[in-house]
């Protein structure tokens, strides 16, 4: 049996941030309670180096977690993109001895209570929050995020997600009643008729996290939260090259849960090995009842269509999409598509591929520019925005994935290349494997080229016929394949009209002119919702009510009352 006075004491601990992050749900302004900015004082003046000293203190070591089930160990396949292995052995789950062990938490868990349960995650939250600058290690050196995107997308923003996803699920089951008394008159004579009712938020049953090489928590950590939330245990799967940052997080959780008084195997953590893969014969599982996956679509698609027991949210493949048709600040245009072209060498689920420019070119502030001119003009600014050194590596970072090499290879055959991509010696890391974006243009007859995701830092510039062609194909495309981002730089109101009215119809967020500081592939939680769930890249947003809501289900008990 848990002690109250764990759960009670998170609750005291952290309910004026479970308020805050209700607020902010509600208002979608700009909020958040974990600093983004890796500052001594934010953090600690020691945290930087001893965050450090932890990550290098796990290379090459066995990763405790005693879990039930565990059969030996087995080297994890992790390899940084910055040149070296990590050598972390994790230990070898039995699927069945996971599966049982959730099984077994679940009631507990159940019983506890959406309060007691938003409280125990958001100390999970807070103490990942403390170790941010382990976690940006672990991050950077297994995806190959620069150190500041590690940590501001493996810790802080990642942790937002987390916190926005508790924030949905509780409130949607505050939203039910715990008990009511159900009168019904019967007239002056009678009696009424009483019954008292009391509902139970029931789980699905065991959840499942499939996580990604690219994100492994920013796209974790809402799956993974809001079936925590709402009572469901949870197995965490991590992708075989980016095991590490999930396995702190399960490691963490893990003790936090027993400092409550509940049973730790509420979250366990599920590594395979590449050679014997386990998601599938786990998601197949009738215990399993949630799964969350971001990854390819074919995979998504597969759980949609194989594991109909369970409630599947799936973040799958997207092609992304800018329509140049105007601007009056051509300039800002290209600087903004260079940052989001080079940031993380295109490796973003939100990054743009598909530019469609007008073959006749566009209006600037100028006078007009033809479509070379306007192509010139983004690879002069990513040829400047990447020229210095020092600079491009911390905005690149490294390449996590081979095929992704091999994919920019393939687009130098695809069509005339306006700007090649270059390797760039990483001056910390002389075996990183870094890689600028490729420029490639085409027309819009090239469909079966530029239809197709092809992930990494690989841009596609489409000549059209006009700007409202390049947005009818822009938006044909989306309803094919998916996208999670759009962009449309216009000074025409009609046009932006019509590029609004395709991107309500085809289930896609809008980015409209912009030209400084944000940019078309960055997603503030609390704010913005991540994917819509409305076109063929995702069937679930990050985070809504619709995202939390199919985790449980109300059952009522009634008795006669009198």
């Amino acid at each position: 049996m848990r002690t109250e006075s764990g759960a009670d004491l998170f609750i005291g601990t952290h309910r004026e941030t479970l308020d805050r992050a209700l607020e902010a749900i509600a208002s979608r302004g700009y909020w958040s309670p974990y600093p983004e900015m890796p500052s001594p004082r934010a953090y600690g003046e020691t945290a930087a180096n001893d965050g450090e000293s932890a990550f290098q203190a796990l290379l090459n070591q066995p990763f405790a977690l005693n879990q039930p089930g565990e059969d030996g160990v087995m080297i994890g396949a992790e390899r940084s993109p910055f040149g070296f292995d990590l050598g972390v052995a994790y230990p070898k789950p039995e699927r069945g001895a996971l599966l049982h062990a959730a099984e077994a938490a679940l009631p507990q868990w159940r019983d506890a209570g959406p309060l007691a349960r938003a409280a125990v995650c958001l100390e999970i939250l807070a103490r990942l929050n403390a170790q941010s600058f382990l976690m940006a290690h672990a991050v950077m050196h297994t995806n190959g995020q620069a150190f500041m995107m590690a940590f501001q997308a493996g810790g802080p923003h990642a942790q937002d997600r987390g916190l926005e996803a508790v924030a949905y699920a509780y409130r949607e089951q505050a939203a039910i009643p715990a008990e009511a008394r159900w009168e019904k008159p019967q007239g002056s004579k009678n009696p009424p008729l009483v019954v008292d009712k009391t509902w139970h938020l029931v789980p699905r049953g065991v959840a499942v996290v499939i996580g990604c090489a690219t994100f492994p928590t920013w796209n974790g950590y809402p799956g993974l939260f809001a079936s925590l939330a709402t009572g469901n245990p949870v197995i965490v799967k991590p992708h075989p090259g980016a095991t590490l940052p999930l396995a702190l997080t399960v490691k963490i959780a893990r003790e936090v849960l027993a400092d409550a008084g509940f049973d730790p195997n509420t979250v366990l953590l599920a590594v395979d090995d590449p050679d014997a893969p386990m998601a599938t014969d786990l998601c197949l599982d009738p215990r399993v009842g949630v799964i969350d996956f971001t990854g390819s679509s074919a995979f998504g698609t597969w759980l949609e269509d194989h594991c109909r027991h369970a409630q599947v949210y799936a973040e799958k493949a997207g092609v992304n999409y800018i329509v140049i048709e105007s601007t009056n600040d051509f300039k800002g245009l290209c600087r903004n598509l260079a940052f989001v072209l080079s940031l993380y060498a295109g490796q973003m689920c939100t990054t743009s591929q598909n530019i469609f420019i007008p073959r006749d070119g566009i209006q600037t502030e100028d006078g007009p520019k033809t479509y070379d001119e306007v192509c010139q003009g983004l690879a002069t600014a990513l040829d400047k925005f990447l020229g210095n050194t020092e600079r491009a590596v911390e905005v690149l970072g490294g390449i996590c994935n081979p095929a992704t090499l091999e994919r920019i290879e393939q687009a130098r055959g695809l069509g005339r290349v306006v700007l090649d991509s270059r390797a760039v010696d990483h001056p910390t890391y002389p075996d990183a494997t870094v890689r600028t974006p490729i420029l490639v243009a085409l027309d819009s007859t090239d469909r079966a080229v530029f239809e197709e995701e092809r992930f990494g830092p690989i841009a596609f510039l489409i000549a059209c016929d006009s700007g409202a062609a390049a947005l009818d194909l822009a938006a044909e495309t989306v309803a094919a394949k998916g996208a999670i981002t759009g962009g449309v730089y216009t000074t025409n109101p009609d046009l932006e009209a019509r590029a609004v009215e395709l991107a309500l119809r085809t289930g896609v967020n809008l980015a409209v002119n912009f030209t400084a500081g944000v940019y078309v592939n960055q997603s503030a939680a609390f704010s913005d919702f991540h994917a819509t769930g409305a076109n063929p890249a995702a069937n679930a947003a990050l985070s809504d009510s619709a995202f939390v809501a199919g985790r449980f289900r109300p059952v009522c008990i009634r008795r006669m009352g009198g």
